[in-house]
């Protein structure tokens, strides 16, 4: 009579033990995601059977089971930290890495200041805008900036002390200084003169700020503005960009980003295409007034400049057919540091206004 008892007792044994408890392979191959997770780990862990040889009191596996909690807890943390580093390059074809997105840059450059206000960043140093200081365009808060004095020979003393965490900086100007600048703070140098150099350049911006979103979305809204004026644009016009307070005038090339706006715009630069469209330099030529007459612009652009205009008083100059029909325009600085997303926007507003008034509205096309 013993005997089936017994029989049944083992057949309930077996059954026990054919239903497998969790185990803590059960909770490591997925991620914990609350705190019952841990707490069903810690269950799992102190639930389990002693394996023949192994010590495993509760201490052993209180100390496996944090070991586990601790490896879901960090892993996540250095993993954020691996992916909050930022890898740039710049014109050079230099790899710039940050630690994390800069927050207190520097701008040896306008187009430094300009990015950085357009993507919601104050810098904390910038260079003068010739012998006027801060840009003008970028509005009277530059001015509270901390100026590094001119952008080809900047205070590199002052720059130390206020310890950016980047610098952007024009690459042709502070080829010499590169060295010293880089042993205060990493430096991106950017060639900006072409329209190409201008939308990288925002978006490298844009990631070296960890704002690479905004950056794309600033470089696709300019975009969409310059192809809706092309599409209204009746072309058919010459033009010239002039600069220079001396006795001959500066033209700028095809590829210089207003003449290359104009041109998207369909107006025809007198300038012409650059002779080393690869290397970018140089941006323009000097022209006679003579040679100038026989290219004879529709429309003439004139850039700022420190000095009175010597050309303008030239006996052939009113004999230009843009300074016989009114078509002569003096422009702003942000003409001619327009690389920056707030200053391509503002000339590109200018250009609607100036040539195209019965089509298109006045509208700053930034934001």
């Amino acid at each position: 009579m013993q005997a089936p008892a017994l029989s049944r007792r083992r057949a309930i044994h077996s059954r026990v033990e054919t239903v497998e408890s969790p185990s803590v392979a059960d909770y490591t191959t997925a991620p914990i995601t609350n705190d019952s997770h841990l707490i069903m780990l810690l269950n799992a862990t102190s639930a389990t059977k002693e394996r023949p040889g192994i010590k495993t009191g509760p201490s052993f596996w209180r100390r496996l089971a944090l070991s586990i909690i601790w490896v879901f807890i960090a892993v996540p943390v250095l993993t954020q930290a691996a992916t909050s580093s930022v890898i740039l390059t710049d014109d050079r074809g230099k790899t710039i890495e940050l630690t994390q997105p800069a927050t207190r840059p520097a701008a040896i450059s306008t187009f430094g200041a300009d990015v950085a206000k357009a993507l919601g960043i104050q810098p904390v140093a910038i260079t003068n805008f010739g012998l006027e200081g801060a840009p003008a365009y970028l509005g009277p808060d530059m001015n509270k900036v901390p100026s590094l004095g001119p952008r080809h020979q900047p205070n590199l003393e002052r720059l130390s002390r206020i310890a950016p965490d980047l610098v952007f900086a024009i690459r042709r100007y502070t080829e010499k200084d590169g060295p010293q600048i880089e042993a205060i703070a990493p430096m991106v140098a950017l060639d900006l003169i072409t329209l190409q150099d201008s939308l990288h350049a925002v978006a490298l911006a844009g990631d070296a700020f960890g704002r690479s979103k905004q950056a794309r979305q600033i470089n696709e809204r300019f975009l969409a503005r310059l192809e809706s004026l092309a599409a209204q644009s009746p072309g058919g016009r010459t033009v010239a960009i002039l600069t220079s307070g001396g006795e001959t005038p500066f033209v700028y090339y095809d590829h210089f980003l207003t003449a290359a706006l104009l041109e998207r715009l369909h107006l025809d630069n007198v300038g012409g295409p650059p002779p080393n469209p690869d290397s970018g330099i140089p941006l323009g030529y000097r022209i006679s007034l003579e040679t100038l007459l026989t290219l004879n612009p529709d429309v003439i652009f004139l850039l700022p400049s420190n000095r009175q205009r010597g050309f303008t008083l030239n006996p052939v100059w009113p004999y230009l057919q843009a300074v016989k029909n009114d078509q002569v325009f003096e422009v702003g600085q942000h003409w001619k540091e327009s690389a920056g997303p707030i200053a391509r926007s503002l000339a590109l507003d200018d250009m609607a206004r100036l040539l195209f008034p019965d089509i298109t509205p006045v509208k700053t096309s930034l934001r």
